[in-house]
């Protein structure tokens, strides 16, 4: 916070002039948001089989990225790559934990110190705590609308973390990310601070913080504008596609998963809702996909959120090759993002997170889950990725709902059911 009140360290994109247009802004709107550290919690805990025989090992293993596993031993036992076989099983869940490969060397390495066959799996305890987590963030914004409600001027001072000079790993916010390039106006600033918590990818990296502060506060734009959440988004994106190349940001397809998504939800008719039930709003485009999705949402008096139902359109190219297996990971990929929304966050205490098992660090449980429609566009793209892009809108759209629900706003992750009491 201390970084906020001071000019950032530099600037990754800027267009237009935002001071001069946000300081004639018929209206400006400021907000800060955050998201914490999160650990991925695979239901299987890391473990590995290795055998060191005569110079060569085996190791029998899950892992996402082996080639980088292989380097990593060799060069710690000090081996050829040449000497080391990695046969690949099937694991329980990655999500970006199963790319560091550690526990690849500690069980590499036992089996070599000791002469015999290792079989090593690290308890809960060991996995939560010693694990390659998301990283956390802060973004102070400001926005300015002019007399008709049109968005002119954004600007984000996005403070994160770094090793020397460079982001730490998944920490960035790509220069020309949303609404970059749809603002006349715009500009992103970046600060860092050192970080010594180990840090990696978390499903659909960077894109499942970045959508829960881009999307969010749109949305508090739009209400400070009058504006249906919905056309405010129609009206920022336009209708033309803008950018080029692996950037290249189809204006067409986001409009069209929007517009799918809230006929499909009846967004017509969110405000004929009962008191304290909500419905909201978002999109975002990662992995080559274009999500739009909506959820509503009402909430107890004690705070407590009580989620009724999502709708998720998705646009993953012209060819959805497996259907079912397909809304299989939109839905996982849904209750994945609820669940760090309403739940999850590691703190770092005198160096080390403080979690333990899932007492202290809570995943959704069966009661908690909600139905989730899933629909696809077919559109003239490539097929793409999919389990990964229908994560970040998620918890936008569910915090937007809280706020049509409340008149609260969420600006940091988990959602505090304190502060919805009412």
């Amino acid at each position: 916070f201390q970084l906020a009140k001071k000019f950032p360290e530099k600037t990754a994109y800027s267009e237009g002039g935002f001071d001069d247009a946000v300081a004639k802004a018929a209206r400006r709107v400021t907000a800060t948001y955050a998201y914490p550290f999160l650990a991925h919690a695979t239901l299987e805990p890391q473990n590995c089989t290795a055998r060191f025989d005569g110079g060569s090992l085996e190791i029998w293993a899950a892992s996402q990225i082996p080639d980088r596993g292989r380097q990593i031993v060799a060069k710690t036992l000090d081996i050829r790559q040449e000497d080391i076989k990695i046969n690949l099983v099937r694991g329980g869940g990655g999500f970006g934990r199963r790319a560091a490969n550690d526990y690849m060397v500690e069980a590499a390495w036992i089996a070599r110190e000791t002469g015999r066959p290792v079989q090593l799996l690290w308890s809960r305890e060991d996995d939560l705590q010693q694990d390659f987590y998301r990283p956390g963030g802060f973004h102070f914004l400001q926005g300015g609308l002019d007399a008709s409600g049109k968005l002119v001027a954004w600007r984000d001072h996005f403070v994160t973390y770094a090793v020397e000079t460079e982001f730490a790993s998944h920490a960035e916010m790509a220069a020309i990310e949303f609404p970059a390039r749809f603002v006349p106006n715009y500009q992103l600033g970046v600060s860092s601070i050192p970080i010594g918590v180990p840090i990696g990818p978390f499903r659909s990296p960077g894109h499942n913080a970045i959508s829960f502060v881009v999307q969010s506060f749109v949305d508090e734009l739009a209400h400070a504008a009058g504006v249906d959440p919905l056309q405010f988004r129609l009206d920022l994106l336009g209708d033309t596609s803008h950018g080029e190349g692996l950037a290249f940001y189809d204006v067409h397809r986001m409009r069209a998963v929007l517009v799918a998504v809230a006929e499909k939800s009846g967004w017509a008719d969110r405000l004929n809702l009962p008191p304290r039930t909500g419905m909201g709003i978002a999109f975002h485009r990662s992995s080559r996909g274009y999500f739009a999705e909506v959820v509503k949402v009402s909430v107890e008096r004690d705070g407590t959120p009580k989620i009724k139902q999502v709708w998720v359109v998705g646009d993953i190219g012209s060819v959805v090759i497996n259907p079912l297996n397909a809304v299989n990971q939109v839905q996982g990929a849904v209750l994945d993002g609820i669940s760090t929304a309403l739940f999850q966050k590691v703190t770092i205490e005198s160096g080390a997170a403080n979690l333990a098992n899932f007492d202290t660090y809570p995943l959704m449980r069966m009661p908690d889950s909600v139905p989730v429609d899933v629909s696809f566009i077919k559109s003239e793209g490539p097929p793409t990725g999919l389990g990964e892009p229908a994560l970040p809108p998620v918890i936008p759209a569910l915090t937007n709902a809280i706020y049509a629900a409340t008149g609260v706003r969420i600006r940091e992750l988990p959602i505090d059911p304190n502060l919805l009491k009412g």
